[in-house]
């Protein structure tokens, strides 16, 4: 069966500056087997070209741009679907408006359809312009729904959700949240991975460490999810959730022999996957409806709406 991966990077492939251990490995046993992939951020500011140089840096090389899709990306796929004669005033860096001008999505500060709203390049001056543009009429769309991205094990940023909320505080608007795990971002990728062997992979697995985005998302394109715990969930939140991954792994690299040699290797924690199968209790993962996970203290508001 041909298998083809969508890969989020954050927590994944590299922490801050620096890569994961085993993820090197890892995609070198990707492009070694020809196995298709797809690197999947909702980081809306680079370009992929950005991407490619900064795992290059990294100690990843061989990569095009071909190989990344971002929410800026698919936020651009997604105006040029729904109004591909749409105009927009972009609050954004960089990625996000290289994908605007390359789907030749016009910027319009007087009387757009869309606000469009990235990670970055935030100022009251740019809200206050957005929230002019809204109250006209214009539609808030944003690339994705993180209200906070983890950094550091000690350390977050705001994200593109944060912002987005800001708006819909100001103008009584909602706000459409592309990115993970808006089906349409899965439903996209899906499409880009058929581009690299001609013909589209009988299954398709998502690899992430959020379970509000990647496994989510994955979940409810009827995808396959790995989650690795190399980035912002811990083994014990993971039976808070309702919809579960299919695997749990400590990090990419306990996929390399698998991917090396075809043959399943032993994962620190299987779902089944069959119709009808009952979900076993392991290594103290609890079941959603386990009164004492309602009790657990979190930190801040969950990372997306």
């Amino acid at each position: 069966m041909k298998t083809g991966y969508l890969i989020d990077m954050d927590g994944v492939v590299y922490r801050e500056n620096q890569l994961i251990a085993g993820a090197a490995e890892f995609v070198q046993a990707l492009t070694a087997t020809e196995t298709p992939f797809l690197f999947l951020t909702n980081n809306s500011a680079p370009t992929p070209e950005d991407l490619v140089v900064r795992l290059q840096h990294l100690g990843i090389h061989g990569l095009s741009r071909r190989h990344f899709y971002t929410s800026a990306l698919n936020t651009a796929d997604f105006l040029c679907e729904a109004d591909p004669h749409c105009t927009v005033f972009a609050v954004g860096e960089g990625g996000l408006l290289a994908a605007l001008n390359e789907r030749k999505i016009p910027n319009d500060t007087i009387r757009p359809h869309y606000v469009v709203i990235g990670e970055g390049a935030i100022s009251m001056e740019k809200l206050s312009k957005a929230h002019e543009c809204i109250e006209r009429g214009a539609r808030l769309v944003a690339t994705n729904p993180d209200n906070w991205c983890p950094v550091t094990h000690e350390k977050t940023r705001p994200g593109a959700g944060a912002t987005a909320s800001f708006l819909e505080a100001s103008t009584g608007r909602r706000a459409y949240y592309l990115g993970k795990p808006n089906g349409f971002m899965f439903q996209q990728a899906r499409r880009k991975l058929a581009g690299f062997t001609g013909s589209a992979p009988e299954q398709v697995i998502m690899i992430g460490d959020t379970m509000e985005t990647d496994i989510r998302g994955a979940f409810e394109a009827g995808m396959q999810s790995y989650l690795v715990l190399s980035g912002s969930t811990q083994f014990e939140m993971v039976g808070d959730y309702v919809y579960q991954p299919t695997r749990i792994l400590q990090s990419v690299g306990d996929l390399v022999e698998e991917i090396k040699t075809g043959k399943p290797g032993n994962p620190m924690y299987d779902q089944p996957t069959e119709p009808g199968a009952r979900r076993v209790e392991h290594l103290g993962i609890r079941h959603q409806t386990d009164i004492f996970a309602f009790h657990k203290p979190r930190p801040r508001p969950a990372m997306t709406k």
